[in-house]
């Protein structure tokens, strides 16, 4: 009886193994095919442009005479280091990035916490506030020109009705004033972002998790610092890493509002390099996004390796 048993078993596992088609060289380039178009895609619309912009960044470019590019091996590099707008710039996107990424996380991790409970109305909330995110950052540049407007901006009409400023204050005008207001505008932008993020990864914790905890008497800032924000740890840090990434090359909101003014003195990397190109150096130009790559890509791999640290450590 038993051995009839294994006979079956036998003969069932010999019909599975039969049943599973070999990997053949023949299937690999039927795969291929099929990606192929998607790899020469990519190829032609994204690694091409990247190798001719950074070749670029070795020539000198004539906007009249664009046949005429010699090779100027670094010198294009030098010239954008010399210039005393280098350091500032790239103070100016250090800056940019921190003061925008802290409270655009803090509020969007709060906003997070308060829509992963159910209440009244909660669909509209979440539509209300995950809407920024859908409009383009150069409208929204425009739109807080207006708010931040010395004339007639909503900004001073509010300060002035409360009593807290007894004229207008020009925001746009007064290169200090005028950062913070870019960096006001790239707050509320960006606090959408993290919000999305942060409450997709809270609602995927087990919530077995946070009913045990609440049996054991567990208060909520205890549950958060030790479920919560533990389960969703590597959500958070790739969400801020690509947040980084994309506040370091986000210049729409800085062009649309001040156009790197006054005086140049609200320029990032970014928006610096669109200069460059309305003005035909695009030489200088591209060795500036040579150096924003260099920066991202070295900060990414740091930023990485003390991730796995990070984790080997425990």
């Amino acid at each position: 009886m038993f051995s009839g048993k294994k006979a079956v078993g036998a003969s069932a596992e010999s019909g599975r193994a039969h049943s599973r088609r070999p990997f053949s060289s023949r299937s690999a380039l039927t795969i291929m095919a099929f990606l192929a178009p998607a790899f020469i895609f990519v190829a032609i619309f994204t690694y091409y442009p990247m190798l001719r912009g950074a070749q670029m960044a070795f020539r000198k470019w004539n906007l009249w005479d664009l046949n005429d590019t010699p090779f100027v091996g670094l010198g294009n590099f030098r010239e954008l280091i010399s210039n005393p707008l280098f350091l500032h710039t790239m103070v100016n996107s250090l800056i940019w990035v921190t003061a925008s990424l802290i409270p655009q996380f803090v509020i969007g991790f709060l906003i997070a916490l308060a829509l992963r409970n159910r209440f009244r109305f909660r669909g509209l909330y979440q539509a209300v506030i995950f809407y920024p995110w859908a409009v383009s950052g150069f409208l929204i540049g425009i739109l807080f020109r207006w708010m931040f407007n010395s004339e007639f901006g909503v900004f001073n009409d509010l300060l002035m009705r409360v009593g807290i400023v007894d004229s207008p204050v020009p925001w746009l005008a007064k290169p200090e004033l005028a950062f913070v207001a870019v960096i006001i505008a790239n707050i509320w932008y960006g606090v959408a972002f993290f919000a999305i993020m942060i409450l997709a990864a809270l609602q995927s914790v087990p919530q077995d998790m946070l009913e045990a905890a609440a049996i054991d008497g567990a208060s909520r800032t205890r549950t958060l610092f030790s479920i919560m924000i533990p389960s969703i740890r590597s959500t958070l840090i790739l969400t801020v890493l690509l947040r980084i990434i994309w506040i370091f090359n986000f210049p729409d909101i800085i062009y649309a509002m001040t156009g790197g003014g006054p005086g140049n003195q609200t320029h990032i990397a970014t928006t610096w390099m669109i200069q460059f190109t309305q003005q035909g150096s695009y030489g200088l130009a591209s060795a500036l996004g040579f150096i924003v790559v260099g920066v991202l890509t070295v900060f990414t791999g740091v930023y990485l390796l003390l991730l796995t640290r990070s984790n080997d450590a425990k």
